[in-house]
């Protein structure tokens, strides 16, 4: 058994790019400008539901079947689920400073915000970091293609179709030619022509609104 989980490492890329980008575009809102602030607000929230919903996929998913094969390593997966929930309280404090922010877009709310999200940062990268180290070889080993392949299958079933191609976009923009031919791939050939005379182009004008200085 032997599952090639190259795709989790392309989609983490995505977080941890718009992580980044994320205090980047707060700290220039210029103070009042709440049209600003509501464009980044609500990209904050398309993101926040991919992480939500990859989350817990691995949550309903993945960690059951690996504790279930995997008893001398078992620390590891304890620890994804530990630092799931260190990710998810930044997460809830991401959730209550971004309204504050976005009412008024003041100065000090901008600096919470600005405060929080590089607490969110800090806690995701340790967790992708970990994972992908120690965790994704275990899932090679222990699962089977179809197991691996439910966890993208969750992702589709609870996140909105629009969102859906917003959260793709993201994942394809830093993905070398190889890996977004493998992604594309992978999706039935009407989902296909969806993205590239669709998704595509709506993504382009989203990701210019958002990061438009």
């Amino acid at each position: 058994m032997s599952v090639n989980t190259q795709d989790m490492e392309i989609v983490h890329r995505a977080f941890r790019r718009e992580t980044r980008l994320l205090m980047e575009l707060v700290a220039a809102v210029t103070p009042g400008d709440t049209a600003r602030a509501k464009v980044i607000a609500d990209h904050f929230r398309d993101y926040r539901l991919g992480l939500k919903n990859h989350h817990e996929g691995e949550d309903e998913l993945l960690w059951p079947l690996l504790l279930a094969r995997v008893d001398l390593e078992a620390d590891i997966v304890l620890r994804m689920e530990a630092q799931h929930e260190r990710v998810e309280a930044t997460l809830s404090r991401l959730d209550a400073a971004f309204p504050a922010w976005e009412a008024e877009a003041g100065a000090g709310e901008r600096d919470t915000l600005v405060a929080a999200l590089a607490d969110h940062r800090a806690v995701l990268l340790e967790h992708l970091d970990d994972e992908e180290a120690t965790l994704l070889p275990l899932a090679a080993k222990h699962l089977t293609e179809q197991e691996w392949a439910s966890l993208g299958d969750h992702l589709v079933a609870h996140t909105p179709k629009l969102t859906l191609l917003t959260l793709f976009g993201l994942v394809l923009e830093d993905a070398n030619q190889a890996e977004r031919a493998t992604l594309l791939s992978a999706l039935p050939a009407p989902v296909r022509g969806i993205w590239h005379v669709i998704g595509r182009p709506r993504y382009a004008r989203h990701i210019r609104r958002v990061r438009a200085a």
